[in-house]
C-alpha cells in the first residue's frame, strides 16, 4: 500500500511538472512539416502546420499545454503564400494562451514576397526614353503558384523603388486645366502626357484636397497645348459623380497629378516598370549599383495573417512577438482603380443630393451620400479578443499595417514598428461598411460588434501613407475605450492620429476614448485640411491630452495653404476635453462642432514636462534605430 501510494504522489507531481511548462512546437524555415515540431532539432517548416499541432494539441487536452503554447519561429524568411487563417479553434484561454514568437533577434519575417533573378542587360528597348537606352536591366518575372503576378511595389535591397513617372519631384507636378464632370474628361497640359501616348495601363494620380485618386487611363485625346483623359470604370464614374474631396478649379490652385505606369516615363536611376503583358520588369540601377547582387523583391500577397472569429466564437487569447511582417501589395487600383472619400477608405458610390437632406438632431443638412471599401492590411483581426503584437515589425507594405476590424476588443498594440507603409500605419473600428451609409451615426444593436478596450502604445510609426497620400499613423473609426499613449508619429503625408468616424453629432457608439502623450511631428507632407490629431462625431467622456503636435510639414502645393492645424475637432465633434497639449503655435480648428466640446491650455504655454514626456518611454526608444 505504501508503494502505491509514493507511486501516487510521484504521478501527481510529474503531472503537476507538466502543467508548469509550456508546451513548444518548433518552426524552421529549414525544417519539415512532417517532423513532430515538438524538439528544436525537429522544426516544423511552416506556420500553418505548428498552428494545425497547435490546435490538435488543444482538441485532444494534450496535458502539456496546460500553462500555454509556444510557437517559436527560428531566424529566417517565412513565404506566405495566402493568409495564415487563425480561427476560433486555435483559441488560447487566459491560463493557456498561444503564443507566436520570433526567437533570434529581428531575422524573423512572415514574407508576402519573392525574390527575383536572372536580371540581362535590356540593351536598347522600343518605347524606352533615349537617355535610358543601354542603362536597363531586365528580368522575366517567374508564375508564382502557377499564376502570372502583378503587382505595384518593388524593393531593391530594402529600399523601395521608384514606379516609373513623369516627374523625379514632386514639386514638379502639372496642374489640370478643366474638370469636365458631364463628359467625364479631365483637362490637362498636353506636355505632361506625351510620353505615355500610347501606353496600355498609365495611371494618373490626382491630388485633390485632402486624398489622391488613382485613375486608370483609358484614352488621351490631343488638342493643341491640352489633352483631355478618360479614365476605365468604375473609377471614371465614381471620381466626376462623387462631390467630396474634388479636385480644385480656380486662379492658382488647379489640383496638381502626375502620371505613373508606363515605359516611356522609365528614363531616372532607382526607377522601374512592369510590363505584365509579357510578365518582363524593367529597372534602371542606381549609380554604383550592381543588380545581381541585390536583393530585388516584389510582393504578391495583401494579407499575410487573418486573426478571424466569430460574434459568438471569438479567436482569443493569441500573442505575436518579434515578428516582422513584409512584402505586401494591393491591385485594386490595378484594376478598379482608387477613389477615397478620407483616411484611404475608398469610395463605392458616392453622389451631391439636390435638394440637401435633413438630419435633426443638430446636424446641418447632409449634402451628399457615400459608401466606403477598406482597404487590405498585412494582418487582419476581426472578432477575436486578448489579442497582443508587443515588439513586431510591420515595413515594406503596400497598403496598410495592422488592421483590427468589428467585434475586437481587449487588445494590445506594444513596442511595434510601422515603417514604409503604402496606406494606414494602424487601421481599428467600424468604418461604416459597404451597405452602410457612411453618415449615418453607427450604433448597433448587438453592442459587442463595437471595437473597444485596446491599447495602442510605446509605438514608432514613420513614413506611412507613402502611396496613398490621404492616409494617417493611427485611423481609428468607432471605437470606444481605446487608449492610444506614448506613440511617436511622423514623416506623415496627412494627418498623425485620427479618431472617429461619420460626420454627425447624433448618438453613435463611440464614447472614452484617451489619446494621451503622444509626439506626432512632421506630418502634411503632401495634403492639408489636416491636423496632428483629429476627430470626427460625437465621443462622449474622451479626452485628447498632454500629447506634443511639432514640426509641421507644410505642403508645397496644397489646395489651401492656410488650412493646416496642430489640433482639429471636425464636423460633429462632440463631449471631447482638449486639453494641455504642447502645440508649436495656437493653430487650432473647431469646425461644425456639436456640444461639450471644452478647450484649455493648449499652445507653446503649456508646461515643456508635457512634451518632455510625450512619445516614445525610454524602454522604447530602441524602435527608432530597429
Amino acid at each position: 500500500m505504501r508503494n502505491k501510494r509514493k507511486t501516487w504522489i510521484v504521478l501527481m507531481v510529474l503531472m503537476a511538472a507538466i502543467k508548469a511548462f509550456c508546451a513548444d512546437i518548433w518552426v524552421s524555415p529549414y525544417g519539415n512539416d512532417k517532423n513532430s515540431g515538438l524538439l528544436r532539432e525537429q522544426p516544423k517548416q511552416t506556420l500553418h502546420a505548428a498552428l494545425r499541432q497547435a490546435r490538435e494539441m488543444r482538441r485532444l487536452n494534450d496535458p502539456s499545454v496546460g500553462n500555454g503554447i509556444n510557437i517559436l519561429l527560428e531566424k529566417g524568411i517565412y513565404c506566405q503564400p495566402d493568409p495564415l487563417l487563425i480561427r476560433p479553434e486555435d483559441s488560447g484561454t487566459p491560463g493557456s494562451p498561444t503564443l507566436i514568437k520570433g526567437i533570434e533577434g529581428n531575422g524573423v519575417i512572415i514574407s508576402g514576397g519573392v525574390e527575383l533573378s536572372g536580371w540581362k542587360r535590356a540593351g536598347r528597348v522600343k518605347g524606352l526614353p533615349p537617355e535610358a537606352q543601354n542603362k536597363i536591366w531586365m528580368v522575366d518575372v517567374p508564375l508564382i503558384n502557377g499564376n502570372v503576378v502583378d503587382f505595384r511595389q518593388l524593393w531593391i535591397d530594402g529600399r523601395k523603388a521608384v514606379r516609373a513617372r513623369n516627374v523625379a519631384d514632386f514639386r514638379q507636378m502639372d496642374r489640370i486645366f478643366a474638370d469636365d464632370t458631364e463628359n467625364e474628361i479631365l483637362w490637362v497640359p498636353a506636355k505632361a502626357v506625351e510620353k505615355i501616348r500610347n501606353a496600355p495601363h498609365a495611371e494618373l494620380i490626382l491630388h485633390q484636397m485632402w486624398a489622391i485618386a488613382v485613375l486608370r487611363i483609358q484614352s488621351i485625346a490631343f488638342r493643341g497645348d491640352s489633352a483631355g483623359i478618360t479614365f476605365h470604370s468604375p473609377e471614371s464614374r465614381i471620381q466626376f459623380e462623387h462631390p467630396w474631396p474634388r479636385p480644385m478649379i480656380g486662379e492658382g490652385v488647379n489640383s496638381p497629378f502626375y502620371v505613373t505606369n508606363a515605359l516611356g516615363l522609365l528614363d531616372r536611376p532607382g526607377e522601374w516598370y512592369f510590363n505584365k503583358d509579357v510578365s518582363r520588369l524593367y529597372y534602371y540601377p542606381m549609380p554604383g549599383e550592381e543588380i545581381n547582387k541585390v536583393s530585388a523583391v516584389i510582393p504578391f500577397v495583401e494579407t499575410l495573417v487573418e486573426v478571424k472569429g466569430t460574434v459568438d466564437r471569438p479567436v482569443e487569447h493569441i500573442r505575436f512577438e518579434n515578428i516582422h511582417f513584409n512584402h505586401t501589395t494591393w491591385l485594386r487600383p490595378s484594376e478598379k482603380g482608387h477613389v477615397p472619400l478620407q483616411a484611404g477608405m475608398y469610395l463605392i458610390d458616392a453622389y451631391r443630393l439636390i435638394p440637401k437632406q435633413e438630419r435633426g438632431d443638430g446636424n446641418h443638412p447632409l449634402d451628399n451620400q457615400a459608401w466606403i471599401g477598406r482597404p487590405p492590411a498585412a494582418v487582419e483581426v476581426e472578432a477575436a479578443h486578448h489579442i497582443v503584437f508587443e515588439n513586431c515589425t510591420f515595413e515594406h507594405l503596400g497598403s496598410c499595417g495592422l488592421d483590427f476590424k468589428k467585434t475586437t476588443r481587449d487588445t494590445q498594440v506594444v513596442g511595434c514598428l510601422f515603417s514604409d507603409i503604402a496606406g494606414n500605419g494602424i487601421q481599428i473600428g467600424i468604418f461604416s461598411e459597404t451597405s452602410f451609409e457612411t453618415h449615418l451615426p453607427y450604433c448597433p444593436c448587438n453592442e459587442r460588434e463595437v471595437c473597444s478596450r485596446q491599447v495602442i502604445e510605446n509605438n514608432y510609426i514613420a513614413n506611412v501613407g507613402n502611396e496613398d497620400w490621404g492616409c494617417v499613423g493611427i485611423c481609428a473609426g468607432y471605437v470606444r475605450d481605446i487608449l492610444i499613449r506614448h506613440n511617436e508619429i511622423c514623416d506623415l503625408p496627412y494627418t498623425g492620429i485620427s479618431v472617429g468616424w461619420g460626420w454627425t453629432r447624433s448618438r453613435n457608439c463611440m464614447r472614452n476614448n484617451r489619446i494621451i502623450a503622444n509626439n506626432v511631428h512632421h506630418f502634411a507632407k503632401h495634403m492639408h485640411d489636416v491636423a496632428g490629431i483629429y476627430t470626427l462625431s460625437a465621443q462622449p467622456y474622451s479626452v485628447i491630452a498632454e500629447n506634443y503636435v511639432h514640426d509641421i510639414v507644410l505642403s508645397p502645393y496644397a489646395h489651401d495653404p492656410d488650412h493646416w492645424f496642430y489640433l482639429y475637432t471636425d464636423e460633429g465633434s462632440s463631449y471631447i476635453e482638449v486639453k494641455n497639449n504642447w502645440c508649436d503655435a495656437e493653430k487650432f480648428l473647431q469646425n461644425a462642432n456639436g456640444p461639450g466640446v471644452v478647450w484649455e491650455n493648449n499652445g507653446p504655454m503649456v508646461d515643456d514636462a508635457v512634451r518632455e514626456r510625450a512619445g516614445l518611454q525610454p524602454a522604447y526608444f530602441y524602435l527608432k534605430d530597429k
